[in-house]
């Protein structure tokens, strides 16, 4: 299994504390037959030894904050499980197959657990040594045969079938990749929960798409929307000390390449003044970020022409980049839904920049996926570039532009849209970073290569009802999003190559 998992970009690289590790709470369950501890002594004592086993691997991902409920072997202790589970904060549940287990050790948990449960059947050894085999070692290695009749019993209790990992218990690079995944979602699921995105002024009017309203999102998806206001990164822009400033310059000319201005007219090579006002802006949306305890913002704000307000709030660019690639995710035109598509990613470890499609290459059958405005650069292919743009088009004011193509390699789109009927939609997609030129505009743009071919993924993507923004992330990974979405009972849909 493919692994495109990113880190942060430090403090030392650009001045912005990274986002402390999410530690999801995972629980962890093991389920047997009773009646075999008396028939065969020692089998326990194995069963015992191989959950340790499966623990031990959880502890040394170190990923998450891991309870061990220990063994469930009849439906007494399974309806006495139900509340330790519902009171310890879980985010998912393991329910480790040691053996056969009659699904009266299960039916209860899922019916009344919210927390996804992933079943995880890895047996000890990869084949059993058939001349020397006896009923002890077939129970030893027994993990898959409850699996159908536990997944029956989730259906009898009117739950969906839980996901499952099957495999070996040791050398199985394949399941331990997997248990790996499972972690991955229980952090973001553990942030959907808990997060605290800002969002600032409203999506631009006339773009319908974008406007959501925000107790839906928390419905959906958890998170509360602290709804801020413009004058709070004004207020801590103009307390910024020269110091502060001074740093951040230097941190950021260090960090980003600053070349002369190649074809677009409205480029120039950056200049100190803006390049003073987004360091300057830098240090007011971190002091803002800690202040108000964000992890992230989704804003779009005008002014006055002149204003301070105009200034800063047309000049949040870079310090958005370098919070985005320090894990906050940043996103301009105020689009709730793809800021909260984009924290997906980053949990995920995955990136997820601001993105939508730019023109179609028809001779090389790719598309640009890119945007103006904030961008992870924690995904960039090389070294990103500053550029003074004399306007940011189709917005008000001036100052500094971010520009890069996203890592080479596979790739994963997230769309989040709401529908006629109120419900949330993930529009999900994989395809290629290729190599190549992009347009020197100041702006995010990566040559995108999508199957069968550009124009008919294209129709199959819009067809599907995406808005125009979406979260871009480095890796394949439709299959982890979509599981997400199951467990937001959310629909979802993949467009097929």
């Amino acid at each position: 299994m493919e692994n495109h998992l990113l880190n942060s970009i430090t403090a030392e690289q650009t001045g912005i504390s990274p986002r402390k590790k999410t530690r999801p709470r995972i629980g962890v369950f093991g389920v047997g037959y009773v009646k075999y501890w008396g028939q065969f002594d020692g089998l326990l004592d194995d069963m015992l030894r191989k959950q340790a086993v499966f623990i031990e691997k959880l502890d040394k991902l170190d990923a998450a904050d891991v309870v061990d409920f220990g063994l469930v072997d009849e439906a007494t202790k399974a309806y006495d499980l139900v509340p330790k589970l519902n009171a310890a904060n879980l985010d998912l549940i393991f329910c480790d197959m040691l053996t056969y287990a009659t699904s009266s050790t299960f039916g209860v948990i899922i019916r009344s657990v919210s927390v996804p449960i992933v079943l995880v059947a890895l047996q000890p050894d990869k084949a059993m040594d058939y001349s020397n085999a006896s009923t002890y070692l077939q129970l030893y290695n027994d993990d898959i045969c409850s699996l159908p009749e536990f997944t029956g019993v989730a259906v009898r209790m009117g739950k969906k079938v839980p996901e499952m990992i099957i495999g070996t218990l040791y050398d199985d690079p394949q399941a331990d990749a997997e248990i790996e995944e499972y972690c991955r979602i229980a952090a973001v699921l553990h942030d959907l929960k808990t997060a605290r995105i800002g969002h600032i002024g409203h999506p631009i009017e006339a773009m319908l798409d974008m406007h959501s309203d925000s107790t839906m999102l928390t419905a959906h998806f958890g998170p509360h929307i602290v709804q801020c206001e413009a004058h709070e990164i004004v207020t801590q822009y103009l307390q910024a000390t020269e110091d502060e400033i001074d740093g951040l310059k230097e941190r950021i000319l260090a960090f980003f390449d600053t070349p002369d201005p190649v074809s677009d007219p409205i480029s120039e090579k950056l200049r100190d003044a803006d390049l003073y006002v987004a360091a300057r802006a830098a240090v007011a949306l971190e002091r803002f970020i800690k202040a108000r305890k964000l992890d992230g913002l989704a804003y779009y704000y005008d002014g006055p022409d002149n204003s301070d307000t105009r200034v800063v709030m047309s000049n949040l660019i870079v310090g958005n980049s370098l919070l985005q690639g320090a894990g906050f995710p940043m996103c301009g035109e105020s689009d709730l839904k793809t800021c909260i598509a984009m924290l997906i990613m980053e949990r995920l470890g995955i990136g997820g920049s601001f993105a939508e499609f730019h023109p179609v290459d028809f001779k090389e059958d790719f598309v640009l996926v890119g945007h103006d405005g904030p961008h992870n650069i924690a995904i960039a292919e090389g070294q990103p570039v500053l550029r003074s743009l004399k306007k940011y088009h189709g917005k008000p004011g001036f100052g500094a532009g971010v520009e890069f193509k996203i890592k080479e390699g596979p790739i994963t789109m997230l769309s989040i849209n709401s529908t006629f009927d109120g419900k949330i939609k993930f529009i999900i997609a994989e395809g290629e970073s290729i190599a190549g030129p992009i347009p020197p505009t100041g702006n995010t743009n990566t040559r995108g290569f999508f199957k069968p071919d550009v124009r008919t993924f294209l129709k199959r993507w819009i067809s599907e009802g995406p808005t125009h923004h979406f979260a871009l992330g480095v890796g394949h990974h439709a299959g982890t999003i979509r599981k997400i979405a199951d467990y937001l009972n959310v629909e979802s849909v993949i467009i097929s190559g």
